[in-house]
């Protein structure tokens, strides 16, 4: 299964936008542009799995959380992230984090 993700990610909005172009002008079928968003949304999560090797902590202030259809989804309040050598630090006031189960089938 492949969550949808990725399309509110600038990269994702714009080939939505061109998607929606092509099929307006008759350039390609709404079926097309919809397998075409479904291997976005695979290939998204498959890159973002297999090249971001870069870990970091998190604390902060847990003001919501919820758990749906087995999606996490929890907004923090004044949130620190630190990469895992301690080196870089990021500072947020407010963060919403969305958790998907990864699935184990390829």
């Amino acid at each position: 299964m492949s969550y949808q993700l990725y399309r509110t990610t600038t990269l994702g909005e714009t080939l939505q936008d061109s998607l929606d172009e092509l099929v307006s002008s008759q350039q390609i079928t709404p079926d097309l542009a919809l397998k075409v968003l479904q291997q976005y949304d695979r290939s998204a999560s498959t890159a973002l799995a297999q090249k971001v090797r870069t870990r970091y902590n998190f604390k902060g202030h847990l003001k919501v959380y919820r758990f749906c259809d087995n999606v996490w989804t929890c907004v923090l309040d004044n949130i620190e992230f630190r990469d895992s050598h301690g080196q870089e630090v990021i500072h947020s006031e407010k963060t919403k984090i969305v958790a998907c189960e990864a699935s184990s089938t390829k």
